[in-house]
C-alpha cells in the first residue's frame, strides 16, 4: 500500500525565478511539479504569495509536488507576505526565508577583505552593494562582533569576491570568520495557510527582522517551524530578534518523520560549532496561544535563545501515532536566557509533562507552576 516517490539529484531550474526586483506580487496560482524550487527570490524587496498552492495534480492522480521547497526567499528585504496558500507532497521545506553567509578567506588590509560562498549551491551572487550593512561575525560562538558598510565590491568569479569598507575591519574578525548582509534582511508575515505533509519540515526562517507566523495550519513530516543559523553546512543566515508564533494549529502529523533539527514540533537549532551561555544567538520569541496535538514527548526545543516565551498554549495528546522520537520531554533548552512558560493547558495524557535544561540555569526560567511540569534535573 506504500507509494515510492522517484526524483532526479539535481535541482534544474525553479519554476519562477525573481532577482533584483522590487514589489512583486503572485496571486492564484496552482504549481503542480517543478524540477527544483517552486518560487526562488534573490536580492527582491516587497513581495506578496497570496493564493500560491504547491500541491499534486489530484486530477491526473499524482503524490508528488515538487523537487525542493515551494517559495524559496534569500537574501531580501522589506516585507514578505505569505498569505492563504497550500503545501502538499513537496520534497523540501513549503516555505525557507533566510540570507547566505560568507566566509572570510583573507585580510587584504585593514579595510579590505577576500570572501568565498562555503556551499555550492549558494554561488555565483552579488553578494554586496555600496552602502549596504555588514555584521561580521566570530564564526565559533556566531556572535556579532560589530558592523560596517560597504564601500565596494568586486566579483573575482563565481566563488569570491573582495568587499572594501569605508571603515577598519574589526581586529577579532580573523581567516575562517564569516560576514552576514543586514540590509538584505525582510520582515515576513505568514499567515492563513495550510502546510501538509511534505518530506522535510514546515516552515524554516532566519532572518533578524520581525516575523509574524499567525492563523496557520500545520502537518509536516517534520518540525513544523525550524528556526535556525546555520555556518558549517547550509551557510544559512541570521539571527532573529522579533518572531511571533500565535493562533496557528499544530496538528498530530507534525514529527511523524525525522529530517535534519527536527528536535521538536518547534525547533530552534543554530547550529553553531561552540555555543556561548552568556551569549545567545536568537533572541526575543513568543509562541502564544496555539493549539497542538503532539502524539510524542517533544513540543519545543530551543538552543541559544534570549528572551523566549511559550505563552497561553494548549496541548492535546494525540494517540493517532507511536511515540519513536529519542527526545523524552516536553521542553527542552539549551545555553537559554529568560525563559517563560506560563498559563498553558495541557490536556489528556500529554507525554513527560517536563522541562529539559542544559547550559541553562534553573534562575533563567520563570514557569507557572500550576502546568504540572517538572523540572528535570541537568
Amino acid at each position: 500500500g506504500n507509494y515510492l516517490i522517484l526524483r532526479h539529484s539535481a535541482r534544474d531550474h525553479a519554476g519562477t525565478f525573481i532577482i533584483d526586483s522590487k514589489n512583486v506580487t503572485i496571486e492564484n496560482l496552482n504549481m503542480y511539479q517543478n524540477g527544483g524550487l517552486g518560487i526562488l527570490s534573490q536580492f527582491c524587496e516587497n513581495l506578496t504569495f497570496k493564493h500560491v498552492n504547491c500541491v499534486p495534480n489530484l486530477a491526473k492522480n499524482r503524490y508528488f509536488a515538487g523537487h525542493d521547497d515551494g517559495i524559496h526567499c534569500w537574501n531580501d528585504k522589506g516585507l514578505i507576505l505569505v498569505d492563504s496558500c497550500r503545501f502538499l507532497g513537496l520534497m523540501d521545506d513549503p516555505i525557507n526565508v533566510g540570507g547566505t553567509y560568507v566566509i572570510v578567506k583573507k585580510k587584504i588590509d585593514g579595510k579590505t577583505l577576500k570572501c568565498r560562498f562555503n556551499f555550492w549551491q549558494c554561488t555565483g551572487l552579488t553578494w554586496g552593494h555600496i552602502n549596504d550593512i555588514i555584521g561580521f561575525i566570530e564564526r565559533q560562538s556566531m556572535q556579532t562582533i560589530a558592523e560596517g558598510t560597504i564601500k565596494k565590491f568586486q566579483c573575482l568569479d563565481r566563488d569570491e569576491f573582495v568587499l572594501e569598507f569605508y571603515n577598519p575591519v574589526p581586529a577579532e574578525i580573523k581567516e575562517g570568520d564569516v560576514l552576514e548582509n543586514l540590509t538584505w534582511s525582510p520582515d515576513v508575515t505568514i499567515q492563513n495557510s495550510k502546510f501538509g505533509s511534505c518530506r522535510a519540515r514546515g516552515i524554516l526562517v532566519s532572518t533578524p527582522g520581525k516575523v509574524l507566523i499567525d492563523k496557520n495550519e500545520f502537518e509536516s513530516n517534520g518540525s513544523a517551524i525550524l528556526i535556525t543559523g546555520d555556518v558549517n553546512q547550509w551557510m544559512e543566515s541570521g539571527g532573529v530578534k522579533d518572531i511571533l508564533i500565535r493562533n496557528n494549529t499544530f496538528n498530530d502529523p507534525c514529527m511523524t518523520g525525522m529530517y535534519e533539527y527536527c528536535e521538536g514540533i518547534i525547533s530552534i537549532f543554530p547550529n553553531m560549532p561552540k555555543p556561548d551561555e552568556n551569549k545567545p544567538f536568537h533572541r526575543n520569541i513568543r509562541i502564544e496561544n496555539n493549539v497542538f496535538h503532539p502524539f510524542d514527548y517533544s513540543v519545543l526545543y530551543a538552543r541559544s535563545s534570549d528572551g523566549l516565551s511559550f505563552k497561553g498554549n494548549t496541548l492535546i495528546r494525540s494517540q493517532h501515532y507511536q511515540p519513536f522520537h529519542q527526545r523524552k520531554y516536553t521542553f527542552t533548552f539549551e545555553y537559554c536566557r529568560n525563559v517563560k512558560i506560563l498559563d498553558n493547558k495541557l490536556k489528556g495524557e500529554i507525554l513527560g509533562r517536563n522541562i529539559k535544561l542544559v547550559s541553562t540555569p534553573v534562575q533563567q526560567l520563570i514557569l507557572d507552576r500550576k502546568q504540572g511540569l517538572v523540572i528535570e534535573k541537568q
